[in-house]
C-alpha cells in the first residue's frame, strides 16, 4: 500500500503512544515522539517504509503549526504582562543564545554550531508548560501568565529565526546574505499586509455567503498553504508565509471559524511532524553520546532557568515568581525542533549534530514536571535562609486589634471589599507587598501592613491572632497555599475566604482548609449573564433562581466532598 500503509502505522502508533502520554500526565506530543521511535528504522519491529514521503507531509504539519500560530495571535492577549512579554522575552532569548554560544563551544562545537544550540535553547516549550500548569492547578496565577506571554512572544520569534539562521551557516557570504533574507521578508510581509489584507478577507466574505462548511474549511486551508508557497517561489520559507497568512486572517471577522476549522486538520499533521521527528531518533546513538547530551540537559535546565529568573526578577516580579518561571521555562520548546528541521534541510548542520539536540530537548521536556513541583519546596526554603521583606506598618490602632478582618492583596478586587467593609464600619487590615499598591492604599488611611502575606511575622503584624476573617485576593496560587497554612497554624479558628482561577485550584484550597472560595471569571460570567436577561425582560426573580442553580452546579461538588 505504499504511504497509505505508513500513515495507518504512524496514526495507530501515534494514539498508542498519546495514550500512554496521557497516562503519565505528560504532553501528548512526546507521546508521538515516542511512537515515533518506535516505528523509526532504528528499533526493529514495525517499520515506516517511505521515510522521506512522510518527511515530506511533516512540512505541511510545520506550516499548518505557524498558520495556526498566526490566527490565534493577539497583542490584547499581551496586555497584562506586555511589559515582560515584549521586552523582556527578547532580553532572555538574546542571554540565553550567547549561553548556548558559550556552552557550545566549551563543548568542542563550531562556532556556526554553537549559534544554532543558542538559538534552539532560547525558545521554552507551550506546549509542555500549559500541560503543566493545567496539571498542577495553577492556571490563572500571575506566574502563569508572566509565563504564557514570554511564550506567545518566543513562538512569534520563530519566524525571524527560520529566516536568518540558516543563512549563518554560510559564513562565506557574511552579512550581505542575511540583510538579503531579512529585506525579502519585510517586502512580502508589506505586500501581504497592504494587499493580502485587503483581498483575503474578501474572499472569505464571498465564500462564507454560499454557506457551504466544506467549502470554507478548503478555502481556509488553501490560503494557508497557498500563501506558504508563494512565499517558498520567493525565496523564503514555506512555513513563514503560512504564519503571515494567518496573522492576515486573524485580524478578519471569520478568525475563530477559520481557527477551530483548521485545528483538526493542524493536530493530524502536526501529529505526522512530531512523529517524523521521533523517527530520526536512534537509541545506540543516544547510548553513545549521553554523557555529552547529559552535560547539555544540566547546562541549559541551570544556565536558562537562572536567566529566565533574573530577567523576571529584573522587570519588577517579587516573591515565588521569578523562581516559579525559572524553573518552568527551562525546557527547550517543540518549535525548536521546526526550526532544527530548517537547519538540517538547509545542511547547517550534521544529523548527528540534530540527534543530540533532538534527544537533548525531549529529556528536558521530560523534567519540566518534576522541576516546576520543587517550586513551592525551594520557595519555602529561600524564606528560611535570607531575611524577610521590609516590615512597614501604617494606621495600625494604639490599642490593638480584635475581631477585624485582614485583607491579603490590595489590587482592584482587595480594594474594593476594603471600602466596602469598611463604609459599614467593619474594622480592616490590609496587607501588600506591591510598593506602588501600598502607596496608593496609603492615601486611603485604611491600616496597612508591608510584607508578604505568607510570612509568620507579616501575619502577626496584622493580627491575624485576634482576627475573625482573613479574605486573601492573591492570584498566585502557591502564595495563597502558603498564606492559608501559615493564617490556619497561628489562628485555627480563623474563616478564611480566596479566590480560585479553576476547579482545580479551588479542591485544592479547600483540602487544605479554605472555607469560601470564589471564581472571579466565573462570577463575571454570571453578572454578565443577568444583565443580559434583564434587559430582554427577563423577571429577576427567575434570573436569580437560575444563577443560584448554576452557581450551585460550580461550588457544590466541592463542599459535598467534605461530608
Amino acid at each position: 500500500m505504499g504511504i497509505a500503509s505508513d500513515i495507518a502505522i504512524i496514526v495507530v502508533a501515534a494514539l498508542i503512544g498519546g495514550l500512554i502520554a496521557q497516562r503519565l500526565r505528560q504532553p501528548l506530543i512526546l507521546g508521538y515522539i515516542l511512537a515515533g521511535i518506535v516505528v523509526g528504522p532504528h528499533t526493529g519491529g514495525v517499520t515506516i517504509g517511505e521515510i522521506h514521503n512522510i518527511e515530506l507531509l511533516a512540512e505541511i504539519g510545520v506550516a499548518l503549526l505557524l498558520f495556526a500560530l498566526g490566527l490565534e495571535f493577539s497583542f490584547r492577549s499581551l496586555r497584562p504582562v506586555r511589559a515582560i512579554a515584549l521586552l523582556g522575552t527578547p532580553l532572555q532569548m538574546g542571554l540565553t543564545i550567547v549561553f548556548g554560544y558559550e556552552v557550545g563551544q566549551w563543548l568542542g562545537y563550531t562556532p556556526v554550531q554553537s549559534l544554532w544550540i543558542g538559538s534552539l535553547i532560547s525558545l521554552s516549550s507551550t506546549m509542555v508548560i500549559l500541560k503543566t500548569l493545567m496539571i498542577r492547578g495553577l492556571m490563572g496565577t500571575l506566574s502563569s501568565r508572566v509565563m504564557i506571554g514570554m511564550l506567545i512572544v518566543q513562538d512569534m520569534a520563530v519566524v525571524p529565526l527560520m529566516i536568518i539562521l540558516p543563512e549563518f551557516s554560510h559564513p562565506e557570504a557574511g552579512l550581505p546574505l542575511v540583510a538579503w533574507a531579512a529585506l525579502k521578508a519585510l517586502v512580502f510581509l508589506a505586500l501581504m499586509v497592504l494587499v493580502g489584507a485587503r483581498l483575503i478577507p474578501g474572499l472569505l466574505v464571498h465564500i462564507s455567503r454560499w454557506n457551504s462548511r466544506e467549502l470554507f474549511l478548503l478555502s481556509v486551508t488553501a490560503i494557508g498553504l497557498g500563501v506558504g508557497y508563494v512565499t517558498y517561489l520567493f525565496g523564503l520559507s514555506f512555513a513563514f508565509g503560512a504564519f503571515v497568512a494567518g496573522m492576515v486572517l486573524s485580524e478578519s471577522d471569520y478568525s475563530h471559524q477559520a481557527l477551530s476549522d483548521i485545528v483538526p486538520l493542524r493536530d493530524i499533521f502536526g501529529l505526522i511532524f512530531f512523529v517524523s521527528v521521533g523517527m530520526l531518533l536512534d537509541p545506540a546513538f543516544l547510548w553513545l553520546h549521553f554523557k555529552e547530551i547529559l552535560l547539555l540537559v544540566v547546562a541549559i535546565l541551570i544556565g536558562k532557568g537562572l536567566i529566565f529568573a533574573l530577567v523576571v526578577r529584573f522587570f519588577g516580579y517579587r516573591n515565588v515568581i521569578p523562581l516559579a518561571v525559572g524553573l518552568g521555562l527551562s525546557q527547550v520548546g517543540e518549535f525548536s525542533f521546526v526550526l532544527a528541521g530548517v537547519g538540517l534541510s538547509r545542511g547547517a548542520f550534521s544529523s548527528d549534530f540534530y540527534a543530540v539536540i533532538l534527544n537533548t530537548a525531549i529529556f528536558t521536556m521530560l523534567l519540566t514536571p518534576l522541576l516546576s513541583a520543587l517550586t513551592g519546596p525551594l520557595y519555602t526554603l529561600r524564606k528560611k535562609w535570607f531575611h524577610h521583606e521590609p516590615l512597614r506598618t501604617i494606621n495600625l490602632p494604639d490599642t490593638g486589634l480584635r475581631d477585624h478582618v485582614v485583607i491579603a492583596g490590595c489590587g482592584q478586587t482587595g480594594k474594593y471589599v476594603a471600602q466596602v467593609l469598611s463604609g459599614r464600619g467593619l474594622p480592616v487590615v490590609i496587607i501588600e507587598l506591591n510598593n506602588q499598591r501600598f502607596a496608593e492604599a496609603h492615601k486611603s488611611g485604611m491600616p496597612l501592613v508591608f510584607g508578604d502575606a505568607s510570612k509568620p511575622l507579616v501575619l502577626e503584624a496584622a493580627g491575624i491572632n485576634q482576627a475573625q476573617l482573613l479574605i486573601i485576593t492573591i492570584a498566585d496560587m502557591i502564595t495563597v497555599k502558603e498564606t492559608v497554612e501559615e493564617a490556619l497554624r497561628l489562628n485555627p479558628r480563623l474563616h478564611i475566604v480566596a479566590r480560585s482561577g479553576g476547579l482545580e485550584q479551588m479542591r485544592v484550597l479547600r483540602e487544605i482548609g479554605v472555607h469560601d472560595l470564589v471564581q472571579p471569571e466565573f462570577e463575571a460570567g454570571l453578572e454578565l449573564t443577568r444583565q443580559s436577561l434583564l434587559a430582554l425582560g427577563i423577571d429577576n426573580a427567575e434570573i436569580s433562581r437560575e444563577s443560584d442553580k448554576v452557581r450551585k452546579e460550580l461550588y457544590a461538588p466541592l463542599y459535598t466532598e467534605d461530608k
